[in-house]
């Protein structure tokens, strides 16, 4: 079979652009609403896309006027959204800054056994004082301590799901057996930010392992994502940037000893899809006017670390912004938002009408076919081996990819027209990792 698109969906209440949420048409209560989040997942399943996914924090996200924030907990939604499905994979956000390892692991195993194996956990580390100040911190770790942590957190959780053999339970009525004890063992982890004894009390689940997804694209990131991630979801305004991404990472993998097959790269697109040119550039442009400048400039502040005052609406980004070696958090970001701002000149009131729609992810304005033709070209030209796609109004900008656009990439060949497996790493093509218990518990007994 040729080579074919993964496509992840984004959820995010009604939609990726900042105003959607004033347009009349729209829920603005749909961020707490398991009614909406089951709606939209059952489309993606219907389209069949290879998963769904949730961004989370542990802090409240911008300010509460700007549009809707809050947000349920990301795994407990998803258990919920697995009750619904049947097939869609079920990706969740959490943070390696401010979770245990074995706490993580464990919940995690557990979507994973409830969803027949339909996890994936998108891995962060969590930037930002006003997070570090929720757990009794005075300030966030620095950049790299905090991928020091995440680095051990996941030689933790990866030993506790091996810490049952595939064979552990045997269920054995007539012997009165349910597991070998045998075939169970401790991890006794001692490490720089740890110390974990284990197993996990649970059996190893239908994948193994969930599936490891990342999204920071720092130097720390991309060298953790090398190690670790199996998909990698990332912001690239442009498809010179998406090529030069997706290569380097792909170099990073083998130079990590792994299948660059094996690391599948995700740059998010947001869509706004009219019958015609005009009619999307139409949906755009009220958008754009539902912008709320006094929001947009406050968060656009924080993330270059400025006073609010120094942005003037109708004027380019000041000279001196701190550089991005001063920065402790979300440092890619920051450089894609600078240089995004200084590469096309512009204005601030220009700046955050771009971002408004994606936050720095590629935006796309056209008809079904110029958004099929767009992903196929990354697709087809080292940029992509899929779309995480972020619509800028939802639920009706996913039912007008769902029902236009995946219908062309099912024709072209580009995408699949039905699952073939059942579990989220056989949607990505991926192997279920082998258990090591076997090996070690062999290598004991010679």
């Amino acid at each position: 079979m040729s080579r074919q698109l993964h496509l992840n969906l984004f959820l995010h209440d009604t939609g990726h652009h900042e105003a959607s949420w004033r347009l009349p048409e729209s829920d603005p209560h749909a961020n707490l609403s398991l009614a909406a989040h089951q709606h939209l997942a059952r489309v993606a399943e219907d389209a069949k896309f290879d998963s769904v996914f949730l961004a989370d924090s542990p802090v409240l996200w911008s300010d509460p006027g700007r549009r809707p924030s809050g947000k349920l907990e990301p795994t407990l939604l998803l258990a919920a959204l697995a009750a619904g499905t049947s097939r869609i994979g079920l990706i969740a956000t959490a943070s390696t800054s401010y979770n245990e390892p074995y706490n993580l692991a464990r919940r995690f195993a557990s979507l994973d056994h409830l969803s027949g194996g339909r996890a994936g956990w998108n891995i962060v580390t969590t930037a930002g004082a006003d997070a570090a100040r929720n757990f009794g911190l005075d300030d966030q770790p620095l950049h790299r301590t905090r991928y020091e942590r995440a680095d051990e957190f996941l030689e933790v959780a990866t030993k506790l799901w091996d810490s049952w053999a595939d064979d552990a339970v045997v269920a054995d009525k007539e012997s009165g057996i349910h597991a070998r004890g045998d075939r169970v063992r401790t991890i006794d982890h001692r490490g720089a930010f740890f110390r974990v004894d284990g197993p996990l009390n649970l059996p190893r689940s239908p994948q193994a392992h969930p599936l490891l997804v990342q999204a920071g694209s720092s130097e720390d990131g991309k060298e953790f994502a090398a190690k670790w991630a199996e998909a990698v979801f990332t912001a690239q305004p442009t498809l010179a940037e998406s090529q030069a991404f997706y290569a380097d990472l792909k170099r990073r993998a083998a130079a990590a000893g792994r299948d660059p097959d094996h690391v599948v790269i995700l740059p998010g697109i947001v869509p706004v899809i009219g019958d015609t040119e005009a009619e999307a550039r139409e949906l755009d442009a009220e958008l754009e006017r539902l912008i709320a400048p006094q929001y947009a400039v406050a968060t656009l502040a924080h993330t270059l670390r400025v006073d609010p005052e120094r942005l003037a609406l109708d004027e380019p980004l000041p000279d001196d912004l701190p550089p991005e070696e001063e920065i402790e958090g979300a440092k890619s970001r920051r450089t894609l938002i600078v240089d995004w701002a200084r590469r096309d000149n512009l204005t601030v009131r220009q700046l955050i009408g771009r971002l408004g729609g994606g936050r720095g992810h590629r935006t796309f304005t056209g008809t079904p076919v110029q958004v099929a033709d767009t992903i196929q070209h990354y697709f087809s030209h080292g940029a992509a081996d899929g779309f995480n796609i972020m619509p800028a109004v939802l639920p009706s900008g996913l039912h007008a990819f769902a029902e236009r656009v995946v219908p062309i990439l099912q024709e072209r060949g580009l995408f699949r027209a039905d699952y073939e497996g059942a579990t989220l790493r056989e949607h990505y093509g991926l192997p279920r990792p082998a258990s090591t218990v076997h090996s070690v518990l062999e290598g004991a007994a010679r």
